[in-house]
């Protein structure tokens, strides 16, 4: 299960339904540095069920809490470096958000 997780599956527009966002809104969340998708040999982008997870996370960020996606950056890699040290900061800061479940 863990290799579907990563696995780039969904175009942009599948990712924005999935996520209720505007396309252009995940494009912004890229050049911003906070969502990373993989590309094709075309150059498009296709993201995976953790691309999707990773959005809504930045949602709840920015909805809930109004956190701009330069605060946003800094909190991923806070979650990174804690990752690396076995703390669930996620969890921690935020108990409420709960991973979407994709499949």
């Amino acid at each position: 299960m863990r290799k579907l997780k990563s696995k780039p599956l969904f175009t942009i527009s599948v990712a924005a339904e999935l996520t209720d966002s505007h396309p252009r809104t995940l494009m912004l969340y890229e050049q911003r540095g906070v969502l990373h998708p993989a590309r094709t040999a075309t150059n498009r982008r296709l993201y995976s069920p953790q691309n999707i997870a990773e959005i809504r996370f930045i949602q709840h960020l920015t909805q809930k809490y109004g956190i701009n996606l330069a605060g946003v950056k800094i909190i991923q890699k806070a979650i990174k470096f804690c990752r690396l040290h076995k703390v669930d900061l996620r969890k921690e800061l935020f108990p409420e958000f709960k991973e979407p479940d994709i499949f």
